[in-house]
């Protein structure tokens, strides 16, 4: 059925992770239409209900859209952001796991940097013709980056990660090419690269990072970019080591003509050292957002890489917004400057919360993934059924659906709301609401 390609599957998870499987591999392309209902259950020896569930599922994933009479097929272009609606509300008194947002306990007072940002407005403005980077900002910035390792390269500042990311995707590649990405992996960016026409090739993840191999293989099947995330990987927690980030880096010098793009959020709430790929294709970049350490709302972030690509980022940002305003990049800089926040204390902070709640599941039998970062990713064998118990139980954990393309189901708990007293009890509600599972990739 679908020409060479054969949709699996007994249940409705399965049938509908296969499509994605194949709609990620191009095996299905956008317009291909899919069986009807009964004709793929009785080729699937399956309830028709069952395929109905699944079809339901890839519709509200974005994947599927049906029209009427002439069934269901693949959607051209899928829903802008469509697992960001994948959410979950607390019940009154509980306690959200779900949103990803860092600890407001954790994050720096901003009045300070602001007031001595608009001292230095008001004795001179920024006007039109000046920098789009402030050259205190941009020293402080490459000054970091240098102390990492990063390669030398002209700088641009953006308005947060994905801004940088779609800028740069938009620079080098056109609708129909194929991107490799993280699997679980960062829903937002999920959504942006098939938003932009984009085929996202999914990649799996282990603690460590992409796998080389699964890498390379999207790369041969004709990925002309590569998305990685160095550490504090959402949702998995995942950060390279620096036998991995060698091994990744040797796949992607194989093929130079690769668009690399590093996303370092996890600056400023990790301790563990950055390993950068940057350097290992013609084409990089690599970006760093201040929203993980400074707040979401501080809509900035860094970007490097080589000057063909940030001066293509540069020259199109001019015909949009201009530049970022000068007044949250000094504002940055000086919470940079005054040393506001301390990044061990941070990282030890979100790490203690992280541990101690992967060692009481483990306790109990769950295995969960969380090497850095505020993040718990939990395998799980089916996400609605634990997701609804922690609810009776007075949690909200994020689904997997909104991270996850071909990668089998999980829960991500975001650790910044626990208290001390909180992680026995969230650990034992979390047993409950689930069977065991392990695995070492999650898969």
């Amino acid at each position: 059925m679908l020409g060479d390609y054969r949709i699996t599957g007994r249940g409705a998870a399965e049938i509908a992770d296969s499509v994605e499987r194949g709609v990620g591999r191009g095996a299905l392309a956008p317009g291909d239409p899919l069986p009807p209902l009964r004709e793929l259950a009785t080729a699937l020896g399956v309830n028709p209900n069952t395929v109905a569930a699944a079809y339901r599922t890839l519709r509200e994933r974005g994947v599927i859209e049906t029209a009427g009479r002439r069934g269901s097929r693949v959607r051209q272009r899928p829903a802008t952001a469509p697992r960001e609606s994948v959410r979950v509300e607390p019940p009154p008194g509980g306690v959200d796991l779900s949103t990803g947002n860092p600890d407001p306990a954790l994050l720096p007072p901003l009045a300070a940097a602001f007031a001595a940002s608009a001292d230095r407005a008001a004795r001179a403005p920024v006007l039109y013709g000046a920098p789009d980077t402030d050259p205190g900002f941009a020293s402080l910035a490459r000054a970091a980056l240098d102390a990492d390792g990063v390669p030398a390269g002209p700088l641009a500042v953006t308005s947060g990660s994905l801004d940088a990311i779609e800028r740069v995707l938009t620079a080098h590649l056109r609708p129909g090419d194929a991107v490799a990405v993280e699997d679980p992996g960062w829903g937002s960016l999920l959504d942006l690269v098939p938003a932009l026409g984009l085929r996202p090739v999914p990649v799996p993840v282990d603690d460590s990072g992409p796998l080389p191999a699964d890498l390379e293989r999207a790369l041969a099947q004709g990925a002309r970019a590569a998305l990685v995330t160095d550490r504090a990987q959402n949702p998995t927690g995942a950060a390279l080591t620096d036998r991995r980030a060698g091994e990744l880096r040797a796949v992607l010098a194989a093929r130079p003509e690769t668009l690399l793009i590093e996303d370092d959020h996890g600056h400023g709430i990790v301790d563990l050292p950055l390993h950068p790929l940057a350097g290992a294709t013609h084409r990089w970049a690599l970006v760093r957002s201040t929203a993980k350490a400074y707040g979401p709302d501080l809509r900035l972030a860094v970007l490097t890489g080589d000057p063909l690509t940030v001066d293509r980022v540069r020259g199109r940002q001019r015909l949009g917004p201009g530049w970022v305003s000068h007044l949250l990049q000094q504002a940055v800089a000086h919470l940079w400057e005054a040393g506001t926040t301390r990044p061990e204390q941070v990282a030890g902070s979100y790490g203690a919360r992280r541990s101690a709640l992967i060692g009481a599941l483990a306790a109990r039998g769950v295995a969960a993934h969380g090497r850095s970062g505020m993040n718990v990713w939990v395998p799980v064998p089916d996400e609605t059924g634990p997701v609804a118990r922690l609810l009776q139980a007075g949690w909200a954990a994020a689904p997997g659906a909104r991270f996850r393309i071909a990668s089998p189901p999980g829960l991500r708990l975001t650790v910044s709301p626990l208290s001390e007293a909180d992680i026995e009890r969230a650990a034992a509600d979390v047993a409950a609401a689930l069977r065991p599972t392990g695995g070492g990739r999650f898969d």
